[in-house]
């Protein structure tokens, strides 16, 4: 599953657990939103690493 669909999965317990008076739920939702942003955050993160990595690469090899 995506991590905006994970989000989105997360918006809709959140809200349905609001709705419901279901405490339960609603956490269930805020842990789903919290899960994909930290996926997201890794997701960046390693990005940022092999861009970096590429960037050293480039000027080690005069490219």
């Amino acid at each position: 599953m995506s991590n905006a669909t994970e989000d989105a999965k997360g918006r809709a317990k959140e809200a349905a657990g609001a709705v419901t008076g279901d405490d339960h739920m609603r956490r269930a939702g805020k842990a789903d939103q919290a899960s994909a942003s930290a996926k997201d955050a890794v997701e960046r993160a390693g990005k940022q690493a092999e861009d970096a990595v590429d960037t050293v690469k480039d000027k080690l090899t005069g490219s």
